[in-house]
């Protein structure tokens, strides 16, 4: 990391570690930020879409049924980030049945990083954002992963010094190296009080901070970029922002993610504060609104498909749950919904059959036994996979 790159102090100033090698460190939040008419007006429209998203998401009647793509889609945008690829359809045919279900890497990752973000919503509501919740949720994060109980270290934040940069690239070549871990813990201690504390800012521009601080101070050997997108989703839920976790950004930080990774950087070189907070805010205006499409187009679908159980004649009872299963994920595993509901066999089946014949569901796997469903119509309203973006920097630590 060159220090001569660092031109500002507004955001924090470099220092040598033990004499040998440069870092960054964070000044505690938050900072100096004017606040004008052209961000007023961001700021503005980005609290409508979110109020009329969350609005939205009150009178939702069931909505755990909805949500279910939402936080995968966040899953896998988050993710592909971090270049770990899943498509939507890989990740439901894992969760319909992890036992039978192709294991690959990367979508097990994935997979971790939803039961993180849902972990996170449900642990909230008798523990407050923190670093206990913070760590607890790393360790689901990077549990079972390839080599993540020797190098990663899940759980635990870093004990050691870590650095960003092009892939494969050295500390000393590193364009960004964040605080040691001795000033990494105290950073962490005062984003946390920053966290908690009844600061003038407005809520939105208040997690931008956070975000920015969050990647700054790196705290963990793998999967900073994660937890940190992770935990926007759930500071807006624990501030009253969302009623239902409808909105993620990471859809927005993965196709401007060159602008996601400059607007970051520019932070700490040149205490661009400004420009961060407008882009942040830009996200969430885009993403709010189209969350808002979507939730709309869904509840369209979901009206239609019980009107036509309604309208068939004699339908099996166990019809009605499976259609619910299927806003849940739209790939369905007989034996899988079998063992989490304690269901005969034939019962299920004689669903399936039913929502066959009306054209719902297909058989995609081709087999005899241990058989896949999927729900190609839902699939494809509730996400249109995005085109692959180009590589981000990769993490490093010294051993």
């Amino acid at each position: 990391m060159k220090p001569e790159d660092f031109t500002s102090t507004l955001a924090g100033r470099c220092s040598q570690a033990m004499g040998a090698y440069w870092a960054f460190h964070p000044n505690p939040l938050p900072p100096s930020l004017e606040l004008d008419w052209k961000l007023a007006k961001l700021l503005s429209e980005a609290d409508l879409a979110m109020a009329e998203l969350s609005g939205a998401g009150q009178l939702l009647p069931n909505p755990h049924l909805l949500i279910w793509p939402f936080l995968r889609r966040e899953a896998i945008s988050s993710s592909r980030i971090e270049n770990t690829i899943a498509e939507m359809e890989e990740l439901a045919l894992f969760e319909a049945d992890p036992d039978e279900a192709p294991q690959r890497p990367d979508v097990r990752e994935v997979a971790n990083y939803v039961s993180a973000l849902e972990t996170g919503l449900h642990r909230m509501r008798e523990l407050p954002i923190s670093n206990r919740l913070i760590r607890e949720l790393h360790e689901i994060l990077l549990g079972g992963v390839r080599g993540g109980e020797i190098t990663k270290t899940p759980g635990e934040y870093r004990r050691s010094q870590n650095w960003i940069g092009p892939p494969g690239c050295k500390l000393e070549e590193a364009t960004y190296v964040p605080p040691p871990p001795e000033d990494m813990l105290r950073a962490m201690g005062e984003w946390e009080k920053y966290l908690h504390s009844n600061s003038s800012e407005p809520m939105l521009v208040k997690c931008a901070l956070l975000h920015y601080q969050f990647e700054a101070i790196h705290p963990f050997l793998d999967g900073n970029g994660r937890i940190g997108r992770l935990l926007i989703t759930l500071f807006l839920c624990s501030q009253g922002g969302l009623s239902q976790p409808l909105l993620y950004l990471s859809g927005f930080f993965d196709e401007t993610r060159n602008d996601y990774y400059r607007y970051l950087l520019a932070v700490s070189r040149q205490g661009a504060w400004r420009d961060w907070v407008e882009y942040f805010l830009r996200g969430v205006r885009q993403q709010a609104r189209i969350a808002l499409a979507q939730t709309q187009s869904m509840l369209r679908l979901q009206e239609s498909l019980r009107e036509m159980l309604k309208q068939a004649k004699r339908p099996p009872q166990i019809a009605s749950r499976i259609l619910e299963e299927l806003f849940k994920n739209p790939v369905f595993s007989i034996g899988g919904f079998c063992r989490r509901n304690s269901v005969k066999f034939p019962t299920v089946s004689r669903g399936v059959k039913f929502w066959v014949q009306q054209g719902l569901l297909e058989e995609f796997t081709g087999k005899k036994r241990n058989r896949f469903f999927l729900a190609k119509r839902l699939l494809d309203q509730m996400l249109d996979t995005p085109k692959p973006a180009p590589s981000g920097p990769s993490e490093g630590s010294t051993t």
